[in-house]
């Protein structure tokens, strides 16, 4: 009977642990809802790509850090994020046009631009 019980906790904590690696994965590639534009800018070897992106107003940016070393996006004091580890994002809804330069506070010569219409 103790063996059992023990085996149903077991199961039910890997179970537990599977959905919530799930639902993160989940949250890595979600979309923006239908009604509100998304971009996407990948940070990778050291570097924003695209270098400049061009968005309307309600568009959420998301920055997805491929590289394995941390790095940050800050815009002045439009936007900062934390630092971002491998596979961490960072998202920013623009609601005002504008030009909004950034850069990686951990490694400045990484700059980028949003242009928003």
């Amino acid at each position: 009977m103790r063996f059992s019980f023990i085996k149903v906790v077991v199961g039910l904590a890997l179970l537990a642990m599977a959905i919530g690696a799930a639902s993160a994965r989940q949250s890595y590639f979600a979309q923006a809802p239908e009604d509100q534009p998304a971009a996407r800018v990948s940070i990778d070897n050291f570097s924003f790509t695209p270098k400049e992106i061009t968005v309307t107003k309600g568009t959420t940016v998301t920055w997805v850090n491929h590289d394995d070393v941390p790095h940050t996006v800050v815009s002045g004091g439009a936007f900062r994020s934390k630092a971002l580890d491998t596979d961490e994002t960072f998202s920013f809804l623009f609601t005002q046009a504008g030009s909004y330069s950034y850069f990686c506070s951990v490694h400045p010569m990484m700059v980028g631009k949003v242009i928003v219409r």
